[in-house]
Parts: C-alpha cells; structure tokens; sequence
C-alpha cells in the first residue's frame, strides 16, 4: 500500500487539499490549517489530483453537476452507508439529517448520520453540504458555514444558469 500523496489547491471557496492513495481520492481538506490532514503523507501532485482540482474547479463554476473520480473514503461500515446515501442526493437539492438517517435504515439516528457527516473525509465529492438541520437551517460544515453556504449557492446557480449570482 502506498502512502497518501496531497496537494493543495487555490479555488474560489479558498485553498484545499485533496489526498490520493493507492488510485483512489481519499480525503478534501479545507486550507492546511483546518485539520483533517494525516501524520504520514508525501506533498506530491499526481494526474489524479489534477484532475481532481480541476473538476472541482468546474463544479465551482456551474459547469459540473457530477464528479467522475475514483472515491475511497476510510471509515465505519455505517459512515460508509451515509457517504453512500449521501452519493444520491441530486446536484441543487438538500436533504435533512432524518431523511439521511431513514434512507440509510436508522430513522431515529439523526445524530448518528450528523457524526457520520462530520466525519466525512472527502467533502464536496460526497456533497455532504447538501445536508441541513429538521428545520432547514444550515448546520456545520468542516470548511465553516460560509463554504457550506457558498457550496449550496453555486448549485442553486448552476440550476438557474444565471450567471449573475454564481460565487465570486
């Protein structure tokens, strides 16, 4: 197994960093100082990173509604389950913590899917921003509520193809 390679990239939300390991993208962090990265990795740019920054980067345009990227997000078989529920969301809508919990088989576990969303290692490509409190509120985000916001916007945008209000 090899070790995880990141890159850090400057986007319209701010820098990221996108991790790659074994040919898969395993991890989107927010800056390098918001944690999420891991003790042991190499600083090296692949063909997968790039192609990864590049399709965020159209994402954040409006111009890309689905990511085609190989994922391999590391955790519980039930974080994997809400990550994967998480997948079917469709670009420019959001769903409740209940409604994720139900979809998963849990109805009452609300509070599970929400630790489940935080701990989510590859936001954006698995678009856990799409996910809002019972009452429509949004609610954390690991690149702060502003991202969060902004992220929702872009979508709603790219819906709307109204060039006027796509995030500066």
């Amino acid at each position: 197994m090899e070790r995880e390679k990141i890159w850090f990239y400057q986007t319209k939300i701010g820098e990221i960093g996108i991790g790659e390991k074994d040919g898969a993208i395993v991890r989107v962090t927010f800056g390098k100082e918001m944690g999420g990265m891991p003790t042991d990795f190499d600083m090296e740019e692949t063909p997968l990173l790039r192609l990864a920054a590049v399709e965020i980067a159209e994402y954040l345009e409006g111009n890309r509604r689905m990511f085609d990227l190989p994922l391999a997000p590391e955790g519980t078989e039930f974080q994997k389950k809400v990550w994967r529920a998480l997948l079917e969301i469709p670009y420019g809508t959001t769903v409740t913590y209940g409604q994720i919990a139900a979809a998963v088989g849990n109805p009452k576990g609300a509070r599970a899917v929400g630790r489940a969303n935080h701990d989510n290692p590859i936001a954006i490509f698995i678009p856990c921003h799409r996910v809002v409190g019972a009452d429509g509120r949004l609610t954390g985000y690991a690149g702060g509520l502003e991202i969060k916001k902004a992220l929702l916007e872009t979508e709603r945008c790219g819906l709307e193809k109204n060039d006027g209000c796509l995030v500066q």
